[in-house]
């Protein structure tokens, strides 16, 4: 319930999103009339609804399984056990914070040195778009929704269906494990952005898909790591530093 908690403040947070403006800033096709939307409160509730069924199963799914490979969100089941909270989670602090903060510089360094491949229409785009979504959407749903998503839900999942695979769920999962989960997680992470960069662009390219999986990846595998060898709040924090470096670069314009 703590993790659902959360993840729901992360959908929650779509509410802050002019959805009209954002869904308007996206390209149309040549000669393609706008779509007629609903209107915005009920747009909103509608966009509201796939996150949070996705999440809520994602949550499940890790609460199921997260315990039986190893996996641990070590803040949350201390707080669900009625144990001192700030003992689990100061351990994970320091090394989140920092591999988010580097994390942060490391996208936005890939973003500058892929720049110059892309075209003028499409940098202005993207850079416009960014400014569509709120800091308090970028907090709450990267940082908690999203890896309840890809760590707790789905890189969770993957440890545990190559242990019972290829170990047949018998003793501790090899590391082999975690890293191929780690990368699939990140690799998924990536490939989910490159339909708003398609449609940006309006249609890919070599470089766009290169740079939209790799700066995408990068993140993630960070996350993974962290979710693996200190706790879900780990990656947690990170993600939400990273982001907060992410946020100071749009509006400095980077």
């Amino acid at each position: 319930m703590i993790l659902w908690v959360a993840g729901m403040a992360g959908v929650a947070s779509f509410l802050f999103v002019d959805l009209h403006a954002l869904i308007a800033a996206i390209p149309l096709p040549p000669g393609q009339a706008p779509p007629e939307l609903p209107p915005p409160a009920l747009l909103k509730f509608l966009s509201a609804i796939q996150p949070a069924v996705i999440t809520s199963l994602a949550v499940a799914i890790g609460c199921w399984l997260s315990g039986k490979v190893g996996l641990h969100s070590p803040a949350a089941e201390a707080a669900a056990n009625g144990e001192p909270i700030p003992a689990k989670l100061k351990p994970q602090i320091l090394p989140g914070v920092i591999a988010g903060l580097v994390s942060g510089v490391a996208i936005i360094a890939s973003w500058v040195v892929a720049k110059p491949f892309f075209s003028a229409e499409f940098i202005t785009r993207a850079e416009d778009f960014n400014k569509f979504m709120p800091a308090i959407t970028r907090l709450l749903y990267g940082g908690f929704t999203e890896e309840l998503l890809l760590r707790w839900g789905f890189m969770t999942f993957l440890v545990w269906g190559l242990w019972w695979l290829f170990q047949k769920g018998e003793g501790t999962p090899k590391s082999i494990w975690f890293v191929v989960a780690i990368v699939g997680s990140a690799l998924l992470f990536g490939i989910g952005h490159l339909p708003i960069a398609s449609m940006l662009a309006g249609g890919l390219t070599l470089p766009i898909v290169v740079y939209v999986i790799t700066a995408n990846s990068i993140f993630g595998i960070v996350a993974g790591f962290l979710y693996w060898k200190k706790g879900l709040e780990a990656a947690i924090i990170a993600h939400i530093s990273a982001h907060v470096v992410l946020i100071c670069a749009i509006y400095l314009s980077f």
